[in-house]
């Protein structure tokens, strides 16, 4: 695994750098309210909602209504439902992954740019980053927004890599799930590095081919300080 070919990161939002399960739980348990559906505690939808979360909003939604029972809403109005439960609790209910923040200044103090590459939408991506205090460390932000297909599709990616103008080959990712994986292998990025806290849908991230499985930040920053010990012959 070449790092030294690494001229920026592209670093996924949920599940990567923030656990954000809390928020899409309270999301939709508030949408479900408002849409007459039957309540679920939280102990119930958090194993449920950690499986199906990574693949965007819309999809997610449309996961949730085929668990649903019969007479449930039609997607339109469930998506309109949610995205507004979602938009009033962005944030209330995440934080950031221990060692995340103390990762992406390491990275941008390395030479490295870093730009956030998130299925979520761009308005909310970047409230959440700017409420962590974690927006400063990202040269581009790009959220789900008209014209990129989410994530497994590499359109973000590649939008990153040009927005920071460096070539895709010349781009890692760090990401957490399958979806990050066959983007960047799409978009050409290399390597990839998923990290194992994050959801992947409910299956062990190690099945996915990536260059590198770690446990969580302090992991990744081990594995990156020993390689660079290591080239200076320490």
């Amino acid at each position: 695994m070449n790092l030294d070919a690494v001229r920026a990161w592209l670093i996924d939002l949920d599940g990567t750098l923030v656990d954000t399960l809390g928020d899409f739980v309270a999301a939709w348990a508030q949408a479900s309210q408002n849409l007459g559906l039957p309540t679920r505690d939280a102990a119930t939808l958090r194993p449920l909602i950690r499986r199906l979360i990574g693949r965007g909003g819309e999809r997610l939604v449309r996961d949730l209504l085929a668990e649903a029972p019969p007479g449930a809403p039609d997607f339109d109005t469930a998506w309109a439902a949610y995205r507004a439960a979602y938009a009033a609790v962005n944030g209330q209910h995440a934080q950031a992954f221990p060692g995340a923040a103390e990762a992406l200044q390491a990275l941008g103090a390395s030479g490295r740019r870093l730009a956030c590459v998130t299925n979520k939408p761009q308005v909310q991506a970047e409230a959440l980053l700017e409420q962590l205090g974690m927006r400063s460390y990202f040269a581009d932000v790009v959220g789900q927004r008209p014209g990129l297909r989410a994530k497994p599709h590499p359109d973000a990616f590649e939008a990153a890599a040009r927005q920071l103008g460096v070539p895709t080959r010349a781009c890692g990712v760090i990401g957490d799930s399958r979806n990050d994986f066959e983007a960047a292998r799409t978009a050409g990025c290399h390597p990839v590095l998923l990290l194992r806290h994050g959801y992947n849908h409910g299956d062990p991230v190690d099945v996915v081919p990536a260059d590198a499985h770690l446990d969580d930040w302090p992991a990744l920053l081990d594995g990156f300080s020993a390689r660079s010990c290591r080239a200076a012959g320490l």
